[in-house]
């Protein structure tokens, strides 16, 4: 059976907001420890947290349920965090779940669903569909980690589930929410 590891990456600056946009709350609760939620339910065999080097979020991550990886080059672009999230992983892991902080309308139901068409066809990449775009979150095959470990500067998953046809995508309106400044925040 196929197994896969949770990667939140939850690295960046939040430099558009003015604060971190990890410690956002939703229904009471900081977005960071929301996806770290939300990834757990898929039952991975691991989940990592990728964050900054000076991050001071660990107060909302429960140790028992996340390993931390920091990273020095956070500020050089996602790709960095993607690059150490996925070299992180425990070599069991067939597959891995990319989800990011910033999407208040994710939720375990859609990560679940995600999780169930990869088993179905684990050579393939998962990934979510919406405001026209295919991204994260997504999990990926094994087979793709090499093809992560080539990306740099401000670049994520989605250029790479752009690039290639072995692609499955789910709709996901939900996640064409994102925050980035303070106006993302109303509801």
């Amino acid at each position: 059976m196929t197994s896969h590891g949770a990667i939140v990456l939850a690295a960046g600056a939040s430099r558009r907001l003015g604060y971190a946009k990890q410690l956002v709350e939703i229904d009471g609760e900081p977005l960071l420890r929301r996806v770290v939620r939300s990834v757990l339910a898929t039952s991975p065999r691991e989940c990592i947290v990728v964050l900054d080097e000076e991050a001071p979020f660990d107060a909302v991550l429960d140790a028992r349920e996340a390993r931390i990886v920091r990273i020095a080059d956070a500020a050089t672009g996602m790709a960095a965090s993607l690059r150490a999230g996925v070299a992180a992983l425990a070599a069991e892991c067939d597959g891995a779940l990319i989800a990011v902080t910033d999407q208040p309308g994710l939720d375990a139901r859609h990560l679940q669903a995600l999780c169930t068409a990869w088993r179905a066809a684990p050579a393939f990449a998962i990934a979510s569909a919406y405001a026209g775009v295919i991204g994260v979150p997504a999990l990926l095959p094994r087979s793709w980690f090499d093809g992560v470990a080539t990306l740099s500067g401000d670049v994520g998953a989605r250029a790479l589930l752009r690039s290639r046809p072995d692609v499955i995508a789910i709709a996901a309106p939900d996640l064409a929410r994102d925050i980035d400044t303070p106006r993302d925040i109303a509801p």
